[in-house]
């Protein structure tokens, strides 16, 4: 990954909606869930769930797939893997007393 979709990745989860979002699709899985749905769950208006939603979708952070009548929306769980191996690539020049944590703490959660 190059910096340039890495900031556009940062600048798209750097709202505390679209994080929430994002973090709710993520917990939703390969499955997706319709927009309609995240709406109600989070407390957003359809009108701001299509917003954060074509923003996360713009930045490579979720992608949607139409199923008959409707749309589900689910993380793209390959970028979000691509985006933190970005952010720690040569961690701490390798150094794995310094890392290592990261390592586990990302294995865990």
């Amino acid at each position: 990954m190059d910096a340039k979709p890495a900031v556009t990745a940062l600048s798209a989860l750097a709202h505390e909606g679209r994080l929430a979002v994002f973090r709710f699709l993520v917990q939703a899985g390969p499955e997706g869930v319709p927009p309609s749905e995240i709406a109600r769950s989070l407390g957003v208006p359809a009108n701001t769930m299509s917003t954060h939603l074509a923003i996360l979708t713009r930045a490579g952070l979720a992608s949607s797939e139409r199923q008959s009548r409707s749309v589900v929306y689910r993380a793209d769980i390959e970028s979000l893997r691509t985006l933190m191996v970005f952010l720690a690539k040569d961690c701490c020049q390798g150094r794995e007393d310094l890392c290592g944590q990261l390592i586990i703490d990302l294995a865990c959660t």
